[in-house]
Parts: C-alpha cells; sequence; structure tokens
C-alpha cells in the first residue's frame, strides 16, 4: 500500500521514534489521560479494523507481556461483545502482567463473563493455539523489540504464515524494529493498525512490506504534545514543502524561472536527455545540454525545446575549459552532472569536471558517476561540497551510496534512515538514498521517507529523470532538502499516472499530471 488509511481524520505526516512515542504517551498520561484509557482506544481501533475488512470467524489473539498484549486484551474483548468466536492466547502467564496490561487482563476477563459465562477462552501460547482459527492477530511485541524474535512467539507466527491465515499486526508486525524497519523473524501481515503517528518501520523496507495495509488511529494522544518531541523526521508528503514550492510569476520571463545546465557525456547520450528534458518539464525557464561537440548532432538532432551547447575538443581536460567558460554566464542558475557522464572512461577527467561544477558557485546535482568516481577519495569530494557554499544534492542508489560512505563511517548506523542522516552530515549534502523507501536527509538532521514510489520506477533510466527534476526545482529557486523532497514526489506521482509497462522516456510527459494532482492539493 502506498498510504496508509486513517481511522482519524486530519492525521499529518510526522514520524515518531519508538521512544517519541512512548514520551507521547506519558505526556498524554502527566495531563491526565489514564494510560487504560489510552489502550482501550487502541483496542478498539483494532477491533474496529478488524470488523471493517472481516465478516466474523474463529480468531485467536495472540498476546505478549507488555502494552502490546494489553492492546490485544481490549481487542478481543471488544470483538466477543460483536458476537465473534475469540480466543486469546497468552506469552505469559497474566499473574506476571502490570500496569495497565493487568487492567486490560481484568477487562477481557470480566467481558468473558458476560459474554461467554463458563466457557474457557484463554490459555497459554503454544502451535495449537492455532487450531480451529480462520484469523490470527498479532498483539505479542510492539515496536520497541530490537532483539530476534525466537521461541514459541516465532514458532507460532511462522505456522500461521505458513496456514496462510490472515494476520492482523497490533503497532508492528512482531519482530520488525521500529526506529530502523529491520526484520528479525517477523512474518507478513494483511493489516497493521498502528497509533497516533507512523514511526520509521511502517515505510523502511523490509518492515514496511511485512506490515501490509497500514491503518493509522487516533487514540487521544493531542497533537500538541508534537511540540515537546523535537521531531526531525516525516512521511514526504507536499504539506512539507508546498509553501515553498515555486509558482509561475505573471509579470516574470523566462530567466525569472531558472536556466538549467545538464553536463551530456559521449557515450551514454540518452540519460542526461532524460535529466534535462525532465528539469524542463517540471518548471526550468531554460534548459541547456553542454556535450562534446563530435557528439552534438546525437542530442541537436533530439531535443528541441532543450538547447545543446558544444564543447570543443577531444576529452575532459579539454572540455574542461568550456565548461567553465559556461558556468561564467551569470543567468545560469543550477547545474547537474552525472547521468551518462562519461560512460566510465576518463575517471580522473570526470573527477575534475565534478570539481569543476562544485566550484561554479551554483546548486548542483551529483548522479551516478559524478559521485562513483570518487570512491577511492570520498574526503576530496566533501571538501569540495564543504567550499562550494551552495546547496548540493547528492543521489545515490545502495550501490553508489556504498563506494562514497564506508561502513566504517557509518558505526553504529542502524538502518537507511540513520545512514541517510550520518552520510548527510558527512558530506554536507542533502542525500536522497533511493530506493522503494527512499530517504532524503539533510546535515542538519531532517530527513523524510517516501512511500509513494510504485515498483515499476525500477527500469533504467528513472533515476536519471529523478535527477532532473531536482535540478529544475533547484533551478526555480527552491531549497535545496524541499526541492529533493517534492521531486521525489513528482517522480512517484508520474509514474502512479503512468501505470503498468512504463520506460523512463514516459515519466517526463506525465510530469504534467503530477503537477496537476499537487495544484490541486495547494492550500491556498
Amino acid at each position: 500500500m502506498g498510504r496508509c488509511a486513517a481511522l482519524a481524520t486530519n492525521m499529518a505526516c510526522e514520524l515518531l521514534t519508538v521512544g517519541q512515542m512512548a514520551q507521547a504517551d506519558a505526556l498524554t498520561i502527566e495531563a491526565g489521560t489514564p494510560g487504560f484509557t489510552l489502550m482501550q482506544a487502541a483496542g478498539l481501533a483494532v477491533a474496529q479494523a478488524i470488523v471493517q475488512r472481516w465478516s466474523p470467524r474463529a480468531t485467536v489473539v495472540l498476546c505478549g507481556p507488555g502494552n502490546n498484549g494489553g492492546d490485544g486484551l481490549v481487542a478481543a474483548a471488544e470483538l466477543l461483545q460483536q458476537g465473534w468466536p475469540v480466543r486469546v492466547a497468552m506469552l505469559a502467564e497474566p499473574e506476571r502482567l502490570a500496569g495497565d496490561a493487568r487492567l486490560a487482563w481484568a477487562h477481557w476477563q470480566a467481558r468473558r463473563a458476560a459474554c461467554a459465562p463458563g466457557q474457557t477462552l484463554s490459555a497459554v501460547l503454544d502451535e495449537a493455539s492455532l487450531d480451529g482459527q480462520a484469523l490470527v492477530v498479532d498483539a505479542l511485541f510492539g515496536a520497541g523489540l530490537t532483539r530476534p524474535l525466537d521461541g514459541m512467539a516465532a514458532r507460532v507466527l511462522a505456522k500461521a504464515q505458513r496456514k496462510g491465515l490472515p494476520i492482523v499486526a497490533v503497532d508492528v508486525p512482531s519482530g520488525v524494529w521500529g526506529d530502523s524497519g529491520a526484520s528479525a523473524g517477523a512474518v507478513h501481515c494483511d493489516v497493521t493498525v498502528t497509533f497516533f503517528r507512523l514511526k520509521p518501520a511502517h515505510l523502511l523496507m523490509p518492515g514496511r512490506q511485512l506490515c501490509g495495509e497500514r491503518v493509522l488511529a487516533d487514540i487521544g494522544v493531542p497533537d500538541t504534545v508534537l511540540t515537546r518531541l523535537q521531531v526531525r523526521a516525516w512521511q514526504n508528503e507536499p504539506a512539507l514543502w508546498q509553501t515553498v514550492y515555486p509558482r509561475a510569476d505573471m509579470a516574470g520571463h523566462k530567466y525569472h524561472r531558472g536556466h538549467a545546465l545538464v553536463w551530456g557525456g559521449p557515450l551514454m547520450t540518452g540519460a542526461p536527455r532524460l535529466a534535462a528534458r525532465a528539469a524542463a518539464r517540471v518548471g526550468a525557464g531554460l534548459t541547456t545540454v553542454c556535450v562534446p561537440q563530435a557528439v552534438w548532432p546525437v542530442y541537436a538532432g533530439s531535443l528541441t525545446s532543450i538547447m545543446v551547447h558544444p564543447l570543443v575538443g577531444e576529452g575532459p581536460n579539454q572540455w574542461q575549459g568550456g565548461l567553465q567558460t559556461l558556468l561564467g554566464d551569470a543567468r545560469l542558475s543550477a547545474v547537474l552532472i552525472g547521468p551518462g557522464a562519461l560512460g566510465g572512461t576518463h575517471p580522473g577527467g570526470l573527477k575534475a569536471l565534478v570539481l569543476t561544477v562544485l566550484a561554479s558557485g551554483r546548486p548542483v546535482v551529483l548522479d551516478a558517476d559524478a559521485l562513483s568516481v570518487f570512491q577511492d577519495d570520498p574526503s576530496l569530494l566533501f571538501a569540495a561540497i564543504a567550499g562550494h557554499g551552495r546547496p548540493v544534492v547528492i543521489t545515490p542508489h545502495d550501490g553508489e551510496f556504498a563506494r562514497i560512505f564506508a561502513p566504517s563511517t557509518l558505526a553504529g548506523c542502524e538502518g537507511k534512515l540513520a545512514k541517510a542522516r550520518k552520510a548527510a552530515q558527512l558530506s554536507g549534502a542533502i542525500v536522497l538514498l533511493k530506493g522503494p523507501d527512499t530517504v532524503v536527509a539533510a546535515p542538519d538532521g531532517r530527513a523524510v521517507i517516501n512511500a509513494s514510489a510504485p515498483p515499476t520506477l525500477a527500469t533504467a533510466g528513472s533515476g536519471d529523470v529523478l535527477a532532473g527534476l531536482i535540478l529544475g526545482l533547484l533551478a526555480q529557486g527552491m531549497p535545496a532538502w524541499q526541492a529533493a523532497c517534492a521531486a521525489v514526489w513528482l517522480h512517484g506521482e508520474a509514474a502512479q499516472a503512468f501505470g503498468p509497462g512504463l520506460v523512463a522516456e514516459d515519466l517526463p510527459e506525465k510530469v504534467p499530471a503530477a503537477l496537476r494532482r499537487l495544484a490541486a492539493q495547494d492550500p491556498d
């Protein structure tokens, strides 16, 4: 599922760590809402999600020893009240429950006595707990688990998956780590019901895939607690950046909308053309591709509204002078280098071209070979970024990321979000770490996780289009972090608009549809 369903309206896009969610609960309790009231709301939300999706059927609720299990007990009591055949399987002896979970056990027992007097509907968790059941509720462990799921809990969930039973998870599937999305023993769930705000695990792979459909429920935690939580991560939605998105000025002209420059290499000529077309489609007033003179006809013969500037010479050392001259034009707004840069040839020459671009005083996007060429000396790249003094966005996929950020430099970083943030801090650049769960991180710690990209984007050239979208927005003066976030969103929306059968050439032509959808969400 690309987006989460919400049981409440106006659910915002902040992402909370496990610690921040615990703090939100604590602040709510401190303000006068009993913890058991929150637990009751959570359990009712789980039951409601189940009733909305399935007809009554034999259901077993697997309950752990903590508050996650307490949520499950409340859900079981509500389902029983509505006439569902429900059983509870406890991982721990009820006598060991404490706090709100103990109150939830008493609530379940009272509801069982009222609705099914004389029946024993609770037992210790074992593999026989699944016998005769048609639906499983996983309320064993919440997002705070940071060890592999093992023992009886792991065996029962694995058996449920083998049997093909639908599974509903409370908070996150047991075995998924809330802050990183890592999985250690988790199984795929059909629905995951979580509360107040999503956690990184709901959007980061593999946690996102294991969650199935995500349901976000309001349980009574007030939005006012967010001011105390120092939130620095969000789900990528237009609300984050729409107020700074560039709008065409009726009194303006093409240079007011920015002049975008793309470096085009001599061999892989498709990538720069894709990037240039994307920059133009997203609104850059002018877009130029500068290319070696020998391949000027290849570019010029296929580009019409995009200008093609030839650079004389037979190699990067000679092209560098022409590039420097071109960069001297004060009307030039932003530069992209990397897509199809040199086709893997002349690494030393490409490094010099990248450093020339970084010395230009323009916002810069670095992609593909423009990053990999520094794998033997990433510090040279980082120093050039630091000395550049203008925004730089780098757009690596996992392989390129590993080439310039050694594991030793990311020690202690668990998961994609933490690694992207650390990489942004180390490099001084906006880091856009691509994938089905793209993360955009800024050196100051701000980060988004994008969850709207369809799998059809896993096609050659789509990354070049993304780089061009960022370039086009930077050229129009959009702040770099917001430009990267907006480009990722538009990229996904364009792919969604096209549907199956997508190839990279289709993406720039679907950008107008994405822009119309963005305009429809404009609060103004």
